[in-house]
Protein backbone atom coordinates (compact mmCIF):
# COMPACT_ATOMS: atom_id res chain seq x y z
CA UNK A 1 0.00 0.00 0.00
CA UNK A 2 1.32 3.41 -1.03
CA UNK A 3 1.26 5.83 1.89
CA UNK A 4 2.00 9.54 2.18
CA UNK A 5 5.23 8.78 4.03
CA UNK A 6 6.28 6.41 1.22
CA UNK A 7 5.68 9.13 -1.38
CA UNK A 8 7.51 11.74 0.70
CA UNK A 9 10.55 9.51 1.16
CA UNK A 10 10.51 8.61 -2.55
CA UNK A 11 10.36 12.28 -3.55
CA UNK A 12 13.14 13.20 -1.14
CA UNK A 13 15.40 10.42 -2.43
CA UNK A 14 14.78 11.37 -6.06
CA UNK A 15 15.60 15.02 -5.35
CA UNK A 16 18.67 14.01 -3.33
CA UNK A 17 19.73 11.74 -6.17
CA UNK A 18 19.45 14.56 -8.72
CA UNK A 19 21.60 16.79 -6.49
CA UNK A 20 24.23 14.07 -6.25
CA UNK A 21 23.87 13.49 -9.99
CA UNK A 22 24.54 17.18 -10.62
CA UNK A 23 27.81 16.84 -8.72
CA UNK A 24 28.58 13.57 -10.53
CA UNK A 25 28.16 15.26 -13.93
CA UNK A 26 30.73 17.87 -12.89
CA UNK A 27 33.10 15.09 -11.79
CA UNK A 28 32.66 13.39 -15.18
CA UNK A 29 33.37 16.51 -17.23
CA UNK A 30 36.33 17.61 -15.14
CA UNK A 31 37.79 14.11 -15.12
CA UNK A 32 37.71 14.08 -18.91
CA UNK A 33 39.29 17.54 -19.19
CA UNK A 34 41.91 16.79 -16.54
CA UNK A 35 40.62 19.46 -14.14
CA UNK A 36 40.18 19.00 -10.42
CA UNK A 37 36.61 18.57 -9.23
CA UNK A 38 37.50 19.10 -5.56
CA UNK A 39 37.18 22.87 -5.77
CA UNK A 40 35.83 25.52 -8.11
CA UNK A 41 32.25 26.54 -8.82
CA UNK A 42 30.19 25.19 -11.69
CA UNK A 43 30.77 26.93 -15.04
CA UNK A 44 29.07 26.94 -18.41
CA UNK A 45 30.69 24.36 -20.67
CA UNK A 46 30.69 26.87 -23.57
CA UNK A 47 31.33 30.43 -22.28
CA UNK A 48 32.92 29.36 -18.94
CA UNK A 49 30.82 31.88 -16.97
CA UNK A 50 30.23 30.87 -13.34
CA UNK A 51 26.71 29.48 -12.93
CA UNK A 52 24.60 31.19 -10.26
CA UNK A 53 22.93 29.01 -7.66
CA UNK A 54 19.45 29.66 -9.08
CA UNK A 55 20.64 28.40 -12.48
CA UNK A 56 22.19 25.32 -10.93
CA UNK A 57 19.13 23.63 -9.45
CA UNK A 58 19.11 20.04 -10.79
CA UNK A 59 16.61 19.49 -13.64
CA UNK A 60 14.50 22.51 -12.68
CA UNK A 61 17.02 25.08 -13.91
CA UNK A 62 17.52 23.11 -17.13
CA UNK A 63 13.77 23.23 -17.80
CA UNK A 64 13.40 26.90 -16.86
CA UNK A 65 16.33 27.90 -19.07
CA UNK A 66 15.01 25.63 -21.84
CA UNK A 67 18.31 23.83 -21.99
CA UNK A 68 20.38 26.94 -22.75
CA UNK A 69 22.99 28.95 -20.83
CA UNK A 70 21.63 32.24 -19.48
CA UNK A 71 24.80 34.08 -20.57
CA UNK A 72 25.72 32.74 -24.02
CA UNK A 73 22.42 31.05 -24.98
CA UNK A 74 24.30 27.98 -26.18
CA UNK A 75 22.78 24.56 -25.43
CA UNK A 76 23.58 23.00 -22.06
CA UNK A 77 25.16 19.61 -22.52
CA UNK A 78 22.41 16.94 -22.24
CA UNK A 79 24.92 15.01 -20.13
CA UNK A 80 23.91 17.10 -17.09
CA UNK A 81 20.15 16.34 -16.96
CA UNK A 82 20.84 12.75 -18.07
CA UNK A 83 23.11 12.07 -15.10
CA UNK A 84 20.73 13.86 -12.72
CA UNK A 85 17.73 11.78 -13.86
CA UNK A 86 19.65 8.49 -13.80
CA UNK A 87 20.99 9.14 -10.30
CA UNK A 88 17.55 10.21 -9.05
CA UNK A 89 16.02 7.02 -10.49
CA UNK A 90 18.81 4.96 -8.91
CA UNK A 91 17.92 6.27 -5.46
CA UNK A 92 14.21 5.67 -6.10
CA UNK A 93 14.90 2.09 -7.15
CA UNK A 94 17.17 1.64 -4.15
CA UNK A 95 14.22 2.51 -1.92
CA UNK A 96 11.44 0.79 -3.89
CA UNK A 97 13.22 -2.44 -4.74
CA UNK A 98 15.33 -2.72 -1.63
CA UNK A 99 12.98 -5.07 0.17
CA UNK A 100 13.22 -7.46 -2.81
CA UNK A 101 16.86 -7.07 -3.87
CA UNK A 102 18.54 -6.58 -0.48
CA UNK A 103 17.66 -9.91 1.10
CA UNK A 104 20.55 -10.35 3.53
CA UNK A 105 19.61 -9.66 7.14
CA UNK A 106 22.78 -10.99 8.76
CA UNK A 107 25.02 -8.38 10.40
CA UNK A 108 26.83 -6.49 8.88
CA UNK A 109 25.23 -7.24 5.50
CA UNK A 110 21.87 -5.71 6.41
CA UNK A 111 23.69 -2.37 6.10
CA UNK A 112 26.65 -3.33 3.92
CA UNK A 113 24.62 -4.85 1.08
CA UNK A 114 22.39 -1.79 0.31
CA UNK A 115 25.40 0.56 0.53
CA UNK A 116 27.41 -1.74 -1.74
CA UNK A 117 24.79 -1.83 -4.49
CA UNK A 118 24.19 1.91 -4.27
CA UNK A 119 27.93 2.50 -4.75
CA UNK A 120 27.94 0.04 -7.66
CA UNK A 121 25.02 1.88 -9.24
CA UNK A 122 26.80 5.24 -9.03
CA UNK A 123 29.98 3.82 -10.58
CA UNK A 124 27.99 2.20 -13.39
CA UNK A 125 26.28 5.53 -14.15
CA UNK A 126 29.70 7.21 -14.19
CA UNK A 127 31.10 4.65 -16.66
CA UNK A 128 27.90 4.60 -18.74
CA UNK A 129 27.86 8.37 -19.28
CA UNK A 130 31.57 8.73 -20.02
CA UNK A 131 31.63 5.87 -22.53
CA UNK A 132 28.40 7.02 -24.17
CA UNK A 133 29.65 10.58 -24.64
CA UNK A 134 33.42 10.15 -25.04
CA UNK A 135 33.92 6.44 -25.84
CA UNK A 136 36.28 6.10 -22.88
CA UNK A 137 36.07 3.67 -19.97
CA UNK A 138 38.23 5.06 -17.13
CA UNK A 139 40.62 2.53 -15.61
CA UNK A 140 40.15 3.98 -12.12
CA UNK A 141 36.40 3.35 -12.27
CA UNK A 142 36.91 -0.21 -13.51
CA UNK A 143 39.50 -0.93 -10.79
CA UNK A 144 37.25 0.55 -8.10
CA UNK A 145 34.30 -1.50 -9.31
CA UNK A 146 36.39 -4.66 -9.42
CA UNK A 147 37.82 -4.01 -5.97
CA UNK A 148 34.34 -3.53 -4.48
CA UNK A 149 33.10 -6.71 -6.16
CA UNK A 150 36.02 -8.79 -4.86
CA UNK A 151 35.69 -7.42 -1.32
CA UNK A 152 31.95 -8.08 -1.35
CA UNK A 153 32.33 -11.64 -2.65
CA UNK A 154 35.12 -12.46 -0.18
CA UNK A 155 32.99 -11.08 2.67
CA UNK A 156 30.10 -13.32 1.65
CA UNK A 157 32.42 -16.33 1.72
CA UNK A 158 33.95 -15.32 5.06
CA UNK A 159 30.50 -15.14 6.70
CA UNK A 160 29.37 -18.42 5.15
CA UNK A 161 26.72 -16.80 2.94
CA UNK A 162 28.50 -17.79 -0.28
CA UNK A 163 30.24 -21.10 -0.88
CA UNK A 164 33.92 -21.01 -1.81
CA UNK A 165 33.19 -23.13 -4.89
CA UNK A 166 30.74 -20.47 -6.07
CA UNK A 167 33.44 -17.82 -5.66
CA UNK A 168 35.84 -19.90 -7.75
CA UNK A 169 33.16 -20.35 -10.42
CA UNK A 170 32.50 -16.60 -10.44
CA UNK A 171 36.19 -15.81 -10.86
CA UNK A 172 36.46 -18.37 -13.67
CA UNK A 173 33.44 -16.78 -15.37
CA UNK A 174 35.17 -13.39 -15.18
CA UNK A 175 38.40 -14.79 -16.63
CA UNK A 176 36.65 -16.69 -19.43
CA UNK A 177 34.47 -13.71 -20.34
CA UNK A 178 37.39 -11.30 -20.41
CA UNK A 179 39.39 -13.87 -22.40
CA UNK A 180 36.66 -14.11 -25.04
CA UNK A 181 36.36 -10.33 -25.16
CA UNK A 182 40.13 -10.02 -25.48
CA UNK A 183 40.12 -12.47 -28.39
CA UNK A 184 37.38 -10.47 -30.11
CA UNK A 185 39.31 -7.23 -29.53
CA UNK A 186 42.61 -8.75 -30.70
CA UNK A 187 41.44 -10.53 -33.84
CA UNK A 188 39.30 -7.59 -35.03
CA UNK A 189 42.08 -5.09 -34.43
CA UNK A 190 39.93 -3.24 -31.92
CA UNK A 191 37.05 -2.82 -34.38
CA UNK A 192 34.80 -5.34 -32.65
CA UNK A 193 35.11 -3.60 -29.28
CA UNK A 194 37.50 -1.43 -27.33
CA UNK A 195 40.04 -2.71 -24.84
CA UNK A 196 38.16 -0.81 -22.14
CA UNK A 197 35.23 -3.18 -22.72
CA UNK A 198 37.57 -6.13 -22.17
CA UNK A 199 38.61 -4.70 -18.80
CA UNK A 200 35.06 -3.75 -17.83
CA UNK A 201 33.82 -7.30 -18.42
CA UNK A 202 35.86 -8.53 -15.43
CA UNK A 203 34.15 -6.57 -12.61
CA UNK A 204 30.75 -7.00 -14.29
CA UNK A 205 31.17 -10.78 -14.28
CA UNK A 206 32.30 -10.65 -10.65
CA UNK A 207 29.11 -8.78 -9.80
CA UNK A 208 26.86 -11.13 -11.75
CA UNK A 209 28.23 -14.57 -10.93
CA UNK A 210 28.66 -17.35 -13.49
CA UNK A 211 25.02 -18.02 -14.41
CA UNK A 212 23.96 -14.38 -14.74
CA UNK A 213 27.17 -13.56 -16.64
CA UNK A 214 26.03 -15.83 -19.46
CA UNK A 215 22.73 -13.96 -19.63
CA UNK A 216 24.32 -10.53 -19.28
CA UNK A 217 26.95 -10.95 -21.99
CA UNK A 218 24.44 -12.47 -24.41
CA UNK A 219 22.02 -9.60 -23.81
CA UNK A 220 24.78 -7.02 -24.32
CA UNK A 221 25.42 -8.27 -27.85
CA UNK A 222 21.70 -8.52 -28.62
CA UNK A 223 21.00 -4.98 -27.37
CA UNK A 224 24.06 -3.67 -29.18
CA UNK A 225 22.98 -5.32 -32.46
CA UNK A 226 19.41 -3.98 -32.18
CA UNK A 227 20.55 -0.42 -31.37
CA UNK A 228 23.16 -0.52 -34.14
CA UNK A 229 20.54 -1.67 -36.64
CA UNK A 230 18.12 1.08 -35.58
CA UNK A 231 20.85 3.72 -35.91
CA UNK A 232 21.68 2.51 -39.42
CA UNK A 233 18.02 2.49 -40.46
CA UNK A 234 17.65 6.11 -39.39
CA UNK A 235 20.96 7.11 -40.96
CA UNK A 236 22.65 7.90 -37.65
CA UNK A 237 25.37 5.31 -38.13
CA UNK A 238 27.11 3.27 -40.81
CA UNK A 239 28.20 -0.37 -40.83
CA UNK A 240 31.78 0.48 -39.79
CA UNK A 241 30.90 3.36 -37.44
CA UNK A 242 32.25 3.02 -33.92
CA UNK A 243 29.57 2.61 -31.25
CA UNK A 244 30.48 2.47 -27.54
CA UNK A 245 29.82 -1.03 -26.23
CA UNK A 246 30.18 -0.19 -22.53
CA UNK A 247 26.61 1.18 -22.20
CA UNK A 248 25.22 -2.05 -23.67
CA UNK A 249 27.27 -4.07 -21.20
CA UNK A 250 25.96 -1.99 -18.31
CA UNK A 251 22.32 -2.11 -19.43
CA UNK A 252 22.58 -5.88 -19.89
CA UNK A 253 24.25 -6.23 -16.48
CA UNK A 254 21.43 -4.35 -14.76
CA UNK A 255 18.81 -6.50 -16.52
CA UNK A 256 20.69 -9.65 -15.59
CA UNK A 257 21.09 -8.59 -11.96
CA UNK A 258 17.34 -8.09 -11.68
CA UNK A 259 15.98 -10.89 -13.86
CA UNK A 260 18.98 -12.98 -14.91
CA UNK A 261 17.86 -16.17 -13.17
CA UNK A 262 14.37 -15.97 -14.70
CA UNK A 263 15.80 -15.39 -18.19
CA UNK A 264 18.32 -18.20 -17.77
CA UNK A 265 15.79 -20.82 -16.71
CA UNK A 266 13.20 -19.57 -19.24
CA UNK A 267 15.70 -20.03 -22.06
CA UNK A 268 16.71 -23.52 -21.00
CA UNK A 269 13.05 -24.51 -20.66
CA UNK A 270 12.58 -23.60 -24.33
CA UNK A 271 15.42 -25.74 -25.62
CA UNK A 272 15.12 -28.67 -23.21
Amino acid sequence: MITISFLLVTTFLFVFGTVLGSFLSVVILRSISGETWVKGRSRCDSCKNVISWYDNIPLLSFLILRGKCRHCQKPILPLHPMVEVLTGLLFMWWYWGGFIFFKLTQTPFSIMQPIFWLAVGLILIYIFIIDLNYMIIPDKAVITLGGLAIIYRLSLVAFGIMQFNDLVTTILAALITSGLFFALWFFTGGNGMGFGDVKLSIPLALLLGAQKTIVGMFLAFVIGAVVGLILMIFGKSKMKSAIPFGPFLIIATVISLLWGDLIYFWYWSLIS
